[in-house]
């Protein structure tokens, strides 16, 4: 048995931001990552102008700027005549200097994150650990048994337990944490396409009859997706490889003689879309933050950006009573608290566009590109560019900004 005085479990974007942050602050915080390293792929490497403006307070702008990366400045969807492409959001037109999104693979953040806590004395991180079970006292987690690829097992007992591990979270089995579930009308399927000079750039919407798919730009190639109803993977891939590129060609007709890049299957992965959120984030020595609290829909790309704010928002509520070592029920509520509010307005705007978008153009009721109110919305946008800039800001900042606390600051 050992002890620290914070446990994270996982080592995705919240768990080693609040890792860094804590043990900065000096408190004693060991991370238990499940996996020998972080070289899988994500999909989620969207790191939005927040996180960015975190990276620049925590002295990490230069290392940062150093990694291979693609920035984008503009949302574009099908919008005017014949799905002439109208930008809807412009990032560029904010004040800079974090006025982009930098498209960078997540474990090249992620390595970065670890190399500059491992200057901490008081930061630890155990990869190839998975946390298997809770360890409970008197009605208060204490800690967490853990098991290593290699069998081995043992005990990490702590003042404090943050639940970062995703949505298959261990703590979300827990019925008094009442996890609550949102429809959501798709999956999505991901696959890459090469890009070429002269296409468009930034994010890049594409609308055909029963059909979106969501186009990034990596410089070299697209990162596509193509939204499909819930459920139906196995019956749209019985349907045959060549019936859905013929689908993806009709709706994004310029990227059309080049879907033979994708030559089967195997090159297409799934999704599976999940919109929820606890009703509690906590309990006695537990708190649950990013999507261990809520699993964030794909739409609008901010759910990594959305784990790290509560990760900065979780060490400036907290910092202070680890130090002290007694973290009572009320210390973790405030965080809850703080950050409840933007994840619920996030997720009523994501199941908004679910209803409004999403649902309607998969079932056939309302083709987006043909209906009167999108010509509209274009002739709007080019009358009052600044109208860009709202999107662009929730896009960038979402609802709230979070600050760390002052001592960790370089």
């Amino acid at each position: 048995m050992e002890r620290t005085t914070c446990c994270v479990i996982g080592g995705g974007p919240a768990g080693m931001v609040l890792g860094l942050l804590l043990a900065r602050a000096g408190v004693r915080v060991t991370v238990l990552e499940k996996h020998g390293d972080f070289l899988r792929d994500f999909r989620g490497d969207t790191v939005h102008p927040s996180t960015l403006a975190l990276l620049d307070d925590l002295g990490l702008a230069d290392r940062f700027a150093r990694l291979p990366q693609r920035r984008v400045t503009t949302l574009q969807l099908p919008l005017g005549r014949d799905g002439e492409l109208a930008t809807v959001s412009d990032i560029g037109a904010l004040p800079g200097p974090y006025n982009y999104i930098a498209m960078v693979p997540q474990w090249d953040l992620l390595d970065l994150l670890a190399d500059e806590a491992r200057r901490e004395p008081s930061f630890t991180l155990w990869m190839d650990t998975e946390a298997t079970s809770f360890i409970e006292e008197g009605g208060r987690v204490t800690g967490v048994r853990h098991r290593t690829s290699d069998g081995r097992t043992g005990e990490l007992r702590a003042t404090l337990t943050v639940a970062c591990d995703g949505r298959g979270s261990l703590a979300r089995s827990r019925p008094e944490l009442g996890l609550r579930h949102f429809t959501c009308p798709m999956d999505a399927w991901w696959f890459r396409l090469p890009r070429r000079e002269g296409d468009p750039h930034g994010l890049v919407g594409g609308i055909g009859e029963r059909f979106l798919t969501a186009m990034i730009d990596r410089g070299d190639y697209w990162q596509c997706a193509a939204m499909i109803p819930k459920g139906s993977d196995a019956e749209r891939r019985a349907a045959g490889l060549d019936r859905f590129l013929s689908q993806f060609a009709a709706a994004v007709p310029w990227l059309g003689d080049r879907t033979g890049a994708v030559r089967s299957w195997d090159e297409v992965r799934t999704l599976d879309v999940r919109l929820d959120r606890l009703r509690r984030w906590h309990r006695p020595g537990l708190l649950c933050i990013g999507d261990a609290a809520h699993a964030m829909s794909p739409v609008f790309g901010i759910g990594i950006n959305l784990a790290v704010e509560d990760a900065v928002a979780g060490a400036r509520y907290l910092v202070e009573p680890l130090r002290r070592g007694a973290v009572g029920l009320r210390d973790v509520r405030r965080v809850q608290r703080r950050r409840w509010p933007t994840t619920a307005a996030t997720q009523g705007l994501q199941r908004l566009a679910h209803a409004r978008l999403i649902a309607p153009v998969l079932e056939g009721r309302a083709p987006l590109k043909h209906a009167k109110g999108a010509e509209r919305a274009s002739e709007l946008l080019a009358a009052f560019p600044w109208v860009k800039r709202l999107p662009a800001y929730f896009l960038s900042y979402g609802a709230l900004r979070e600050r760390p606390p002052a001592e960790c600051v370089r």
